[in-house]
């Protein structure tokens, strides 16, 4: 039974999102980076913000603007919960890096709420509120940033009406490295750039590779997820707004990398392998890129994270 007080700490990973030839319908998580959120239930209903961390001040502290709030505030009405509670923010990654931020943020709130009430719904029935926190914050209720971080994995936006997840296998081998630059790139304007109209042959080769990546996820064939990690629609003109990411991409090929593409919306980039020591030298390889041009980076590697959120002490 939840009383006046009861605390929870949880972690969300962070996700790349797309993966070069499913824009807007696929995305794994990684391990880190990722936020944290503290909860505390109180007497008063509603959420209250009181603190963000980590974010420079650039968040919104009104509940009805902020992701995780959002997601929390509709699961609260869900439940019919007759208190509420107040939340802190960490966040460890920022807005604008393309690995999801207020996913994650969203995905770490409406999981801790979930959880101190003895996790009366299932992460399904969880999902629809997390589309709400990602129109509230980025102004478009898209799944997969937000299924990847609250699922863990691989998944696959197959549906949105009805709702429909899919969650893929994961190859053994296979390595995810991210490069974070230290820019920013707003979804919004990573948006306004890509052309209103597709052409026929580039929506033909790229459902063609979006076939081809899950049946090498399925198989574990990596030639065949190599060949299929190629973005027609938004890769050709989100790319300008990555200072040198063609020299990005060409490292990782010349260091054994499967492919790689923009992370979201950028400017994050990602690369897969087969091995952490190739994912490693990438991730090297990479930064020293970026430095070049004086640009600061972080890099991130790890297999997929298999978990998503989890409660932490």
């Amino acid at each position: 039974m939840v009383k006046i007080g009861d605390k929870i700490k949880v972690f969300a990973p962070a996700t790349v999102a797309n993966v070069a030839c499913g824009f807007d319908v696929l995305g794994f998580a990684i391990d880190q980076p990722g936020d944290e959120l503290d909860l505390e239930i109180t007497a008063e209903k509603g959420v209250r913000i009181k603190d963000i961390t980590g974010d420079g001040g650039v968040l919104p502290r009104e509940a009805e603007k902020n992701s995780a709030a959002v997601a929390i505030l509709e699961f609260l009405q869900h439940i019919n919960a007759d208190f509420g509670c107040d939340i802190v923010i960490h966040k460890k990654m920022p807005s604008g890096s393309g690995l999801g931020s207020s996913a994650a943020s969203a995905v770490a709130g409406v999981f801790a709420a979930n959880s101190i009430f003895g996790a009366p719904l299932s992460k399904e029935e969880l999902l629809p509120f997390l589309l709400s926190a990602e129109d509230a914050a980025c102004g478009s209720a898209i799944a997969d940033n937000v299924a990847a971080s609250l699922f863990g994995g691989f998944i696959l936006v197959r549906s949105y009406e009805p709702l429909e997840v899919i969650q893929l296998p994961i190859p053994e081998k296979l390595y995810a490295t991210v490069i974070f630059p230290h820019l920013t790139v707003l979804t919004k304007e990573a948006r306004e750039i890509l052309p209103k109209e597709i052409p026929l042959k580039d929506s033909l080769r790229q459902s063609a590779n979006l076939g081809g990546l899950i049946i090498g996820l399925q198989t574990s064939d990596y030639g065949l997820i190599s060949r299929s990690l190629k973005d027609y629609i938004a890769e050709p003109y989100r790319s300008k707004l990555i200072p040198g990411f063609d020299d990005l991409k060409k490292a990782i090929t010349a260091n054994g990398g499967l492919g790689g593409s923009i992370s979201g919306s950028g400017p994050s980039v990602f690369a897969l392998s087969t091995d952490k020591d190739i994912a490693l030298k990438i991730g090297e390889e990479m930064a020293k890129i970026m430095k070049a041009r004086n640009i600061d980076s972080d890099i991130y590697v790890s297999k997929v994270n298999t978990q998503g959120p989890k409660v932490i002490e």
